[in-house]
């Protein structure tokens, strides 16, 4: 599991919305939206896993965190 983002975006209108939706789409069961969700996230952090490591840092502008060991 990644850690939690530092500054993470608070909550808002839109998310309440997709959150119904997600569970709506699910007949109501939030717990399969979540594995639904985790499920999600953990294919997009898999594909970041496999680009990040071809991407420098100054082609990425910086967004991504520099490998341990690299010169700032």
């Amino acid at each position: 599991m990644t850690p939690k983002p530092d500054n993470p975006a608070p909550p808002s209108d839109e998310w309440e919305l997709a959150a119904d939706e997600i569970i709506a789409a699910h007949g109501g069961d939030a717990k399969a939206a979540m594995q639904a969700l985790l499920a999600a996230n953990a294919s997009l952090e898999r594909e970041v896993a496999l680009w990040a490591p071809a991407v420098s840092y100054g082609f990425s502008r910086g967004w991504h965190r520099r490998r341990r060991g690299e010169a700032d």
